[in-house]
C-alpha cells in the first residue's frame, strides 16, 4: 500500500494495490495492519455510502463533536470527487488550513480524514459513488457543518458557486468563524 502524508501531515492519502487481469481486478481496500503502518490506527465502527447523480454535488463541510468525533477513510467506487479536509482543532498549527485530493474509481486512492477535521467533497462526474469508514457512530446531536465556501477558509474548489448542488441543510451552514472551539 502506498501512503502519502499531505501538507497537513495528519491527513493521509493511501492507495491500495489493485491486481488486474482479463477478468477484472482484485484489491484489498482495507487491512488493519497496513493502515496502522501508514498511521491510521483507529478502529472503524460504521461504513457509509453515498451516490450523487449530478456533477457538482457538494457534500460538506461536516463533522461531529466529542465524544462522537469521527475519523473517516474515504474512497470512490464509481466516478470521481475532489475531497477536502479542514483542520478544526483549536491550537493546532494548521488550524483553519485545508488539504484536498482527487479520489476516483480510476486512481483507487483513499483519504484519511482524522477526528477534529471538517470533511467535504464535490463530485467531478455524474453518478459518483463514495464509500467511507467512520471511527464513531453517527450522532445527530453532535453533528455540525460549515458552509462549503466559507470565505475564511479560501478553499480553491474546482467548481463555481453557481455550479454547486447543495442540500437545504448545507446551504444554510454557518461560516468557519462559528466553529471555534469545536475541537
Amino acid at each position: 500500500m502506498k501512503a502519502e502524508r499531505l501538507a497537513i501531515p495528519d491527513v493521509i492519502l493511501v492507495t491500495p494495490p489493485r491486481f488486474s487481469d482479463n477478468r477484472g481486478f482484485f484489491s484489498e481496500t482495507y487491512n488493519f495492519d497496513a493502515m496502522s503502518e501508514a498511521g491510521i490506527k483507529l478502529p472503524f465502527v460504521q461504513d457509509n455510502q453515498s451516490l450523487s447523480r449530478q456533477k457538482g454535488v457538494v457534500r460538506g463541510l461536516h463533522c461531529q463533536l466529542a465524544p462522537y468525533e469521527q475519523g473517516k477513510l474515504v474512497r470512490v467506487t464509481r466516478g470521481a470527487i475532489w475531497d477536502v479536509a479542514v483542520d478544526a482543532r483549536t491550537g493546532s498549527p494548521t488550524y483553519g488550513k485545508w488539504v484536498a485530493a482527487e479520489l476516483s474509481a480510476e486512481n483507487w486512492s483513499q483519504l484519511w480524514v482524522p477526528p477534529g477535521f471538517l470533511h467535504g467533497f464535490v463530485t467531478l462526474e455524474e453518478d459518483t459513488e463514495v464509500q467511507y469508514k467512520c471511527t464513531s457512530l453517527y450522532n445527530k446531536a453532535s453533528e455540525r457543518a460549515v458552509i462549503w465556501n466559507s470565505p475564511e477558509l479560501k478553499i480553491d474548489w474546482p467548481i463555481s458557486e453557481s455550479e454547486a448542488v447543495l442540500s437545504d441543510k448545507d446551504k444554510v451552514a454557518p461560516h468557519f468563524s462559528e466553529a471555534k472551539g469545536w475541537f
